[in-house]
């Protein structure tokens, strides 16, 4: 069975995300689709988002995923959310990474057909962005967005990956009580064309009371890159 069509602008005039079952690796993919918010004139882009930790919890419903996602739309980009193999209805298990990184290929595989016009950009939380992080050149995203990324901690490889060449942002809250933010500083700073590095003050791991800062960082960050919004006859 084929992958479904990717939901058109009719479907997004509802203002509810849209369920979609792909073909992964390992089975199937849940994932959900948004568009822009209907008073902003939509943009050719779309933002895979990755999830955190399936072990610790972490799902696409995720509260920084879903606010991540509210920042693009109301930037006017589309958003694509999944759950990683193993986690609500994907199908497989944990891999440490490497897995799920061939699932959000997979994702990004059915982006890139259904969307052939759109830029194509990726974004993660904590676990996810490592896993966006491993992917973003490989497939030559249009930028990469990366929230509190888990530098420095134990099991990851972010040493391994080589910069990404293009626009970069990531997002550190300046008290993380899960990532040390000292460590994401220093590995942010050891590219010879580093990142734009936004500190966020007072913002724990999940940015608790900060989700608000969050979006507003998220949509500072993005605006300059922006592709220019779609003609009315195109929209």
């Amino acid at each position: 069975m084929d992958n479904p069509a990717f939901p058109n602008d009719l479907e997004f005039q509802s203002g509810k995300p849209v369920s979609v079952t792909l073909h992964g690796p390992t089975g199937q993919v849940e994932a959900i689709v948004e568009g822009p918010e209907a008073d902003v004139d939509p943009r050719p882009v779309v933002m895979v988002i990755c999830h955190p930790l399936p072990t610790e919890g972490g799902t696409m419903h995720n509260k920084v995923v879903t606010m991540t996602a509210r920042g693009l739309h109301q930037s006017g980009a589309t958003t694509v959310r999944f759950n990683f193999r193993g986690v609500g209805g994907s199908e497989g298990r944990f891999d440490n990474g490497d897995g799920e990184a061939d699932d959000l290929r997979a994702v990004i595989a059915w982006v890139r057909e259904q969307r052939p016009d759109h830029q194509l950009w990726l974004g993660g939380f904590s676990f996810g962005s490592y896993v966006a992080f491993q992917v973003a050149s490989e497939v030559d995203a249009g930028l990469l967005l990366m929230i509190a990324p888990p530098a420095g901690r134990r099991g990851y490889r972010f040493d391994s990956i080589p910069a990404f060449d293009g626009p970069w942002v990531v997002i550190q809250g300046e008290t993380d009580d899960v990532v040390d933010p000292e460590k994401v500083y220093e590995w942010a700073d050891g590219f010879d064309q580093p990142p734009e590095l936004v500190r966020i003050p007072d913002a724990s791991h999940f940015f608790h009371r900060k989700l608000i800062d969050l979006r507003g960082a998220v949509k500072h960050g993005i605006r300059p890159y922006l592709p220019a919004a779609k003609p009315a006859a195109d929209a």
